[in-house]
């Protein structure tokens, strides 16, 4: 038995590997300027944003390469968030604050800022970014640059990540994880299955005229997960959508903490892996290759195991620029990221609906379901 195991860890362990050399190769950087012509809109809902909105405005409007606009809506804000944006227009023709109604039944918070933020955008190019994300000044260009050479409704990535504690490091690392050790083709446009589809809502670049086309995020209101869901609905149009390196276009601390990790990472969890069907699967998937090996060492097929485990997250780290420090809690990763899953399917169970700065949801009908490998593991982007 403890042999089947062995051979099962090293299995499972291997899948990942061998799927993430070929993505981390394949993986594309975004360079170049667009065609003359080009506007971009910088696009930033922001609630609850005071710490962080100056320095992510700051970003983006010393955006070099291309014509921007960059457009802050506040969607309710109870701290200073608007203020100070406010004190940033004086001078600036380039920014404008908008002030979100109110959100309408059905809706989702940030689904509802981003569709009304597009219906105020002027530009060829929508750039979507959250407020704690920091531009790199050639950004914009280089997303830009990207769909129009290659001809992509959408451009995606996941920008560089700060952690700045141990909650960090142990919920964080997981989305780069997922999205290049399980996602066949890593989000890229050679393949055109919406099943394959990926993207990051920290950093989500669209053509302007394909987004209104396929509906923008109007199409889906109630969703958590908006980023995935628009990158899926431009592909079933027909559209291409690619993702591409963003550790060297943006940076982002997401999270303070494991408590704020947590419920962020929680909230659209069933939108991903926490579905009835879908979890077992990614539990045996994920703790077979990553938790199981170690309960089985000295056995050298789990050795083998927990290298080649080791070996793919250093992989990853150093590929996307990853604090080097998480790197020895890689199974405390794994072992959080399937717990926050459990506790987001188990919620509904016990009574508790998702909340996010002051909002409360229920369960998402518009959510996209948790597939086990072969379709995108949705849950921690």
């Amino acid at each position: 038995m403890s042999a089947l195991a062995g051979w099962l860890s090293l299995g499972l362990a291997a899948l990942p590997a061998v799927m993430a050399a070929g993505n981390l190769r394949g993986l594309p950087r975004a360079r170049g300027t667009p065609p003359p012509g080009t506007l971009v809109s910088i696009l930033i809902p922001a609630r609850d944003e005071a710490p962080r909105i100056a320095r992510c405005v700051t970003a983006a409007l010393a955006s070099t390469g291309t014509a921007i606009e960059v457009v802050v809506l506040d969607d309710g804000s109870r701290d200073g968030t608007a203020a100070i944006v406010r004190g940033m227009l004086a001078g600036e023709p380039r920014l404008r604050l908008l002030a979100a109604p109110p959100l309408p039944a059905g809706w989702t918070g940030k689904v509802h800022a981003c569709a009304r933020l597009a219906e105020a955008a002027r530009g060829t190019h929508l750039l979507f970014i959250d407020a704690d994300v920091r531009l790199g000044p050639t950004a914009a260009a280089a997303l830009a640059s990207r769909a129009e050479e290659r001809d992509l409704a959408l451009v995606s990535g996941v920008p560089r990540q700060e952690m700045g504690s141990l909650g960090e490091g142990l919920t964080v690392p997981a989305i780069n994880l997922l999205m290049l050790g399980y996602l066949p083709g890593g989000g890229r446009a050679f393949t055109a299955s919406p099943a394959l589809a990926a993207a990051c809502g920290q950093l989500v670049l669209v053509e302007a005229r394909a987004y209104r086309a396929a509906g923008g995020h109007a199409a889906a209101p109630g969703i958590l997960h908006d980023a995935l869901a628009l990158a899926r609905r431009l592909r079933t149009a027909g559209l291409r959508t690619e993702v591409v390196d963003g550790s060297r276009l943006a940076r982002c601390r997401m999270y303070h903490g494991l408590r704020d990790a947590w419920g962020g990472f929680a909230k659209n969890a069933r939108e991903g892996m926490a579905t009835p069907m879908g979890l077992p699967v990614w539990t045996l998937v994920l703790g077979g290759a990553h938790l199981l090996p170690w309960a089985l060492l000295p056995d050298p097929r789990a050795l083998l195991a927990v290298l080649l485990s080791l070996g793919l997250r250093a992989a990853i780290t150093w590929r996307m620029r990853e604090p080097w420090w998480t790197v020895p809690l890689h199974p405390a990763t794994v072992a959080t990221a399937l717990a926050i899953q459990w506790y987001a399917l188990s919620a509904p169970l016990l009574g508790r609906a998702p909340t996010w700065k002051g909002r409360r949801y229920g369960a998402s009908p518009g959510g996209t379901s948790g597939d086990p490998p072969g379709g995108a593991p949705a849950g921690m982007a």
